[in-house]
């Protein structure tokens, strides 16, 4: 699973002149990955959002939308996928090129991508049959998919696979590339090796050679946000050199991230089970990076609420 930008959409978003560009970000990527989920949540954002727009009429949609237009000045959410009326790759590729020459108008492209096993067994929950598939099987259909949209994967500015994610947080991830505060926004999430790393993670720390309260029967029952088991985790001789060693090594790095233009920075904090250790470290990191100033979300992903 990856997220990413490339820094060169960042240079797009202000004009020659110094003014800033309307936004038009184009959601594509692989059927049942989650652009209507991505729609909702970027009008939520504030954005105009738009779905299955026939590939003939996007320049005449996107056109008003530029520099000084009083009635365009909110961002636009456009989907475009293989479902659309008239899509074809090498046409859709032409008319981004074109758009991308549209005087005062900022166009980034979203690649919503997921796992096949996943893709697969969204389609069998809800009985849907994919659009390539026509009476073949469904894996057929998202083999043949992923080979015709290869090259808008390639273009992408921005590429989020939903494999592991719930609408909230790719609401979250979607917020830090593309709303509108400025700045690098980090998400620290706390995890259990049990299942596997989280894809999105930039920085991951294994905190497993701490001192595990599962085995101490008045703590295994409680999590890793509650101060008898943070308590229990700090006293750990090793904890203090471990946290210092993070965040001494976080410290100088986030200003680089910041300058190299990456919007939205990932930490996964691990333990086994994901109750007590990681998370405590996550929300000891987050009140950290809090304390510098920095805009933080936290999520716990295998902690049962």
């Amino acid at each position: 699973m990856s997220c990413r930008t490339q820094t060169a959409s960042k240079d797009r978003a202000s004009t020659p002149e110094g003014g800033s560009r309307a936004r038009v970000v184009l959601v594509t990527g692989m059927s049942g990955a989650g652009k209507t989920t991505a729609l909702k949540a970027l009008e939520d954002m504030d954005y105009e959002a738009v779905d299955n727009v026939p590939l003939s009429l996007l320049n005449s949609l996107v056109a008003p939308v530029r520099r000084g237009a009083p009635d365009f000045r909110r961002p636009m959410a456009i989907g475009v996928d293989i479902r659309t009326r008239d899509f074809g790759v090498e046409p859709f590729l032409d008319a981004i090129d074109s758009l991308r020459a549209v005087d005062g108008v900022d166009v980034r492209v979203l690649f919503l991508d997921c796992d096949d096993v996943v893709l697969s067994r969204r389609y069998e929950e809800t009985r849907r049959r994919h659009p390539l598939a026509g009476d073949r099987p469904v894996p057929d259909g998202i083999d043949h998919e992923r080979t015709l949209v290869a090259p808008l994967l390639d273009l992408a500015d921005l590429v989020v696979d939903t494999s592991e994610l719930a609408p909230g947080a790719l609401k979250h991830i979607l917020q830090g590339h593309l709303g509108h505060s400025t700045g690098l926004t980090i998400f620290v999430t706390s995890f259990s090796y049990r299942h596997g790393l989280p894809r999105m993670a930039d920085l991951v720390f294994d905190v497993r050679f701490l001192a595990n309260p599962f085995y101490r029967p008045e703590l295994k029952d409680l999590d890793g946000r509650d101060p008898a088991v943070a308590d229990f985790i700090s006293s750990d001789g090793g904890f203090g050199q471990f946290f210092d060693g993070v965040t001494g090594l976080l410290e100088p790095l986030l200003p680089r991230y910041v300058e190299e233009g990456k919007s939205y920075l990932t930490i996964a904090v691990g333990c086994t089970g994901g109750r007590h250790r990681s998370v405590f470290v996550a929300e000891a990191l987050a009140r950290w990076l809090e304390a510098l100033g920095r805009t933080v979300q936290v999520r716990h992903r295998d902690l049962a609420e």
